[in-house]
């Protein structure tokens, strides 16, 4: 049963790449610029121009291109970048380590912060604790990610300097880009942990268990935070794939390697193929955290099925 589940999302996943791979590619023609003028720079001459267009295929008509793009990721060839003059795929294997490592920390933060406030939150309703709970919820909600690094950096690395301001490699360059990436996420799980845990305090089994003599922590942790978890973790899914496009903007601010930060030179010099490449990878990405998700269910409620 799993497996035919697993073989029906993939193949409905299909149109979703096609048309991640169909939009990229119309919008990076559609961006005001000629790429080799933009590559050759003050070298640019009309007839270094025309050999380079030749060169990137970029004089074909659009529909060839299109048609081209299509059956080079078909045989699992993402090209070559233009800029940079190296296979995609080799530049994204390079860099993907990083903003994974980046996501995966951010996503760890999301979920200790979320779910610690979202319990506090629930065990203390109605009083003064779960109003600051959920401003600290509704702040990172709020607040733009970019922002919130930009003070960060400020608190403690400038004025403090406890952790260094920019660069990858070891913790205290991970740190303070995980806290401002997940910090957004914390702010919606601790909001849905809360409204779930709200509702699963109030079941039956959970005053059972109360009525039994079990201890207030175990009650909270064994019956009612497992079952409070199954809308968690769906929001898990699609935050983790939040977190791996709002590494763009992270690893910009903190100066940090990965796909975020090669993107967004990809972009300024109209590098088609490497923009191409590292938007189908995120969106696999995207589409592979989701499936985790959805098998995940089953461990948490036994009574989900794949039929």
């Amino acid at each position: 049963m799993m497996l035919n589940y697993l073989l029906k999302r993939l193949t409905a996943s299909i149109p979703v790449f096609l048309g991640i791979i169909t939009l990229v590619f119309f919008i990076m023609h559609l961006m005001p610029g000629d790429p080799a003028s933009i590559m050759l720079g003050f070298a640019l001459t009309e007839e270094r121009a025309k050999a380079l267009r030749e060169e990137l295929g970029l004089n074909y008509p659009l529909y060839v291109q299109y048609g081209r793009h299509l059956a080079n990721i078909a045989r699992g060839d993402f090209g070559r970048s233009m800029s940079k003059s190296a296979p995609v795929a080799t530049l994204i294997r390079q860099q993907m380590p990083a903003t994974v490592q980046l996501a995966v920390a951010g996503l760890g933060c999301a979920l200790a912060i979320g779910i610690i406030l979202g319990i506090v939150s629930a065990t203390h309703h109605q009083t003064w604790i779960d109003t600051v709970a959920m401003v600290l919820a509704l702040s990172g909600v709020s607040m733009p990610e970019f922002w919130f690094g930009l003070l960060l950096i400020l608190a403690f690395a400038v004025h403090l300097q406890w952790v260094p301001i920019i660069g990858t490699g070891g913790l205290g360059r991970l740190i303070l880009p995980a806290v401002a990436l997940g910090f957004y996420s914390a702010g919606m799980v601790a909001r849905l942990v809360r409204s779930s845990m709200l509702e699963v305090l109030n079941q039956d089994y959970v005053r059972t268990a109360r009525a039994k003599g079990q201890r207030e922590l175990l009650v909270l942790y064994r019956h009612a935070l497992k079952n409070a978890m199954i809308p968690v973790v769906t929001i898990v899914g699609l935050q983790f794939g939040r977190l791996l496009a709002g590494s763009v903007i992270i690893e910009t601010v903190f100066g940090r390697e990965g796909i975020g930060r090669l993107l967004v030179e990809a972009i300024l010099v109209h590098d088609i193929p490497l923009v191409q490449g590292i938007v189908l990878v995120t969106a696999v990405g995207y589409v592979i955290a989701n499936l985790l998700v959805d098998f995940s269910y089953a461990l948490l409620d036994p009574r989900v099925s794949y039929r």
